[in-house]
């Protein structure tokens, strides 16, 4: 199972994450594709978990929009750590739609995007085995302030001395 750092600490991740060729939905807490929440909506209602949905770096959020503002989670996966289109999805999700839900970086990004990947309005970060998450969370604070407004801080630096 994926470790999961949320909000700064090493937590339990309860999410279980279903792939696309997936035909019925397990119990527990899902994370979902858009493409499967689609297909499977009606039995999605009654299903007894929570319900979040993840989506690919590729994909466009416009006409998701109304559905994904809704949803309790939203996984973004970056198919490559130098794609950066998980970033700009993430910030139009938070500043365009207001999303105010968990918003998780899952897939393939470094531990030295981390406090980036915060500015953009990440509050979790799911790494596999192989990553030693409470050290990667030391990230998070790699810099103690920022010149440029984020979702995490909406007044510059000049207006803030």
């Amino acid at each position: 199972m994926a470790q999961l750092l949320k909000q700064g600490q090493v937590t339990v991740n309860n999410w279980q994450t279903l792939d696309t060729g997936t035909t019925e939905l397990p119990s527990g807490n899902l994370l979902v594709p858009v493409e499967l929440w689609q297909q499977l909506s009606l039995g999605a209602e009654q299903h007894s978990g929570e319900i979040g949905l993840w989506l690919d770096g590729s994909e466009e959020i416009e006409q998701l929009a109304d559905l994904l503002i809704k949803a309790p989670v939203i996984g973004i996966r970056f198919s490559k750590f130098a794609d950066g289109r998980g970033f700009s999805m993430a910030r139009l999700l938070r500043e365009r739609y207001g999303y105010q839900g968990e918003l998780r970086a899952t897939g393939d990004f470094i531990r030295d995007q981390l406090y980036f990947l915060q500015r953009c309005g990440f509050t979790s970060y799911e790494f596999d085995d192989s990553v030693d998450v409470a050290e990667a969370s030391k990230s998070l604070n790699d810099f103690t302030d920022a010149y440029q407004v984020a979702v995490d801080q909406q007044v510059p630096l000049f207006k803030r001395r």
